[in-house]
């Protein structure tokens, strides 16, 4: 091996560490953030009816900047490992891609909500939605 192609080896591994580095922390953050917000709210209404909608408005601030992350970070990842994989695998690419779509609609949704129904049932969906979406990406990744 020369020279070059060492060094273009090891910045294509520390591109590709820092790449899906970005893209678990992204979804630790609107994944994991999602699940640790629901578990904290019933603690926060007992704070006052309003502690709950101040969580949510926190997190917001949080979880948008992270999809976003999400979204540039899976574009980058599909452009480094979709060339030459199979059917299948991109068949649950496509699939997941489609989550992740319905997980943000379904998160946007659900900070729009005035209803209690309308917060349980897009909060729901957007948990369900991301957690799969996760789900999706481990097998992508196996």
């Amino acid at each position: 091996m020369t020279a070059a192609a060492h060094v273009a080896g090891s910045l294509s591994d520390w591109l590709a560490g820092v790449r899906l580095s970005l893209h678990v922390l992204a979804a630790t953050v609107w994944v994991g953030g999602q699940l640790t917000l629901a578990g904290l709210v019933p603690t926060a209404r007992g704070l006052g009816p309003e502690a709950p909608k101040a969580l949510a408005r926190a997190f917001a601030r949080l979880m948008w900047p992270a999809y976003a992350v999400l979204v540039a970070t899976g574009i980058w990842n599909v452009a480094a490992v979709s060339a030459g994989q199979p059917h299948a695998w991109q068949m649950v690419l496509g699939i997941k891609m489609t989550v992740v779509l319905a997980a943000g609609v379904a998160a946007f949704v659900h900070t729009r909500a005035t209803t209690k129904a309308g917060l349980a049932v897009w909060g729901s969906l957007s948990g369900t939605t991301s957690i799969a979406a996760l789900v999706l990406g481990v097998f992508l990744a196996g």
